[in-house]
């Protein structure tokens, strides 16, 4: 994709029409008010994924997010992030050509793979972590750090990779700034957003440790049957790393996870401390680090109760207003 990178700009002319440029091929994701469909362009038989916002039925504050998250990814250039090749622009719609991440959702990938190990998941967060450090440098916050928001690689390519996605609630700061918006995944929010009080970069870290969390045992450290409940066990700092689970995972993956899931933010981990941590640092070459079957059982349930949950919301914000025809049938 890098030679794609290099020949297109990112922004097109205001006239220019995405279908000249591209061939237009099946839908791949669907949201509130975006399709997103797989697409190959003209000139270099390259495949792309085009998310397409219709106009018409987004506020002036979503174009502005939309707007930012362009500016956002425009900024970075890193192999664990997603990139943004180019925007079309017209009177109706918004068209973001993305890179095509072939193997779809974290999670979905370790479920249908069959085959996992606390090294895996120690390479995974390695990833994570290196292009959440690489973001902060550049003036980043994410700020909906989650499971759905980590793309991977396909299993016919030569070098598993994970890619995180989702710029939408991302936020550009400057050194020493405080952000205030309330915003995020009920169970990857840090508990200074829960109690709205200022924060800063620091919330991911502590996303981080949740999806780590996750990874190593398939549930997450936080559960309640109610979001009251389950901010209350945030903000209490109520987990542990239970049994049977949780055996035969090492001390080291337990003690990046507490490093992380710290409610004074001062006191969090930062994510070039992550890097340095002996979890991570270390190559793992020489042990046989435990296989997590338990693990992929509890992330298919955990999987399934999320595609549900999520179904239902959309669902929800469909039925409120009219489904956009963002590709024109085509």
């Amino acid at each position: 994709m890098i030679r794609l990178f290099k020949k297109m700009g990112l922004s097109r002319k205001k006239d220019s029409k995405i279908e000249d440029y591209y061939d237009l091929g099946p839908e791949i994701g669907r949201g509130a008010f975006s399709v997103v469909r797989q697409a190959t362009h003209k000139e270099t038989g390259e495949s792309v994924a085009i998310k397409a916002i219709s106009k018409q039925h987004v506020s002036d504050s979503d174009m502005k997010r939309f707007t930012r998250e362009i500016e956002i990814m425009k900024k970075l250039k890193h192999k664990n992030i997603i990139q943004l090749i180019e925007v079309f622009d017209s009177n109706e719609y918004l068209y973001l050509c993305l890179e095509l991440i072939r193997g779809g959702e974290l999670f979905d990938k370790i479920v249908e793979k069959g085959q996992y190990s606390e090294k895996d998941a120690c390479n995974l967060v390695r990833q994570i972590v290196s292009a959440v450090e690489y973001m902060h440098q550049h003036g980043v916050c994410h700020r909906d750090l989650k499971p759905e928001n980590l793309l991977c690689s396909a299993d016919d390519e030569p070098e598993e990779f994970v890619r995180i996605a989702d710029f939408g609630l991302s936020k550009i700061f400057e050194g020493g700034e405080e952000l205030k918006t309330a915003c995020g995944t009920p169970d990857y929010v840090a508990p200074e957003i829960l109690e709205c009080k200022p924060y800063d970069t620091s919330v991911d870290m502590w996303s981080i440790g949740v999806i780590t969390y996750i990874l190593l045992c398939g549930f997450a450290p936080f559960y309640a049957d109610t979001h009251h409940e389950l901010f209350q066990k945030i903000l209490d700092l109520e987990y542990d790393f239970p049994e049977p689970e949780w055996s035969g995972i090492t001390d080291l993956a337990k003690d990046f996870i507490s490093q992380l899931l710290v409610i004074n933010p001062a006191e969090r981990w930062t994510a070039s401390q992550c890097v340095k941590h002996p979890w991570l640092a270390m190559s793992h070459e020489d042990k046989e680090l435990k296989s997590l079957d338990s693990a992929i059982s509890s992330m298919k349930d955990y999987v399934k109760n999320r595609e549900a949950s999520y179904a239902n919301i959309l669902s929800k914000v469909r039925a409120s207003q009219s489904t956009p025809n963002l590709f024109n049938n085509k």
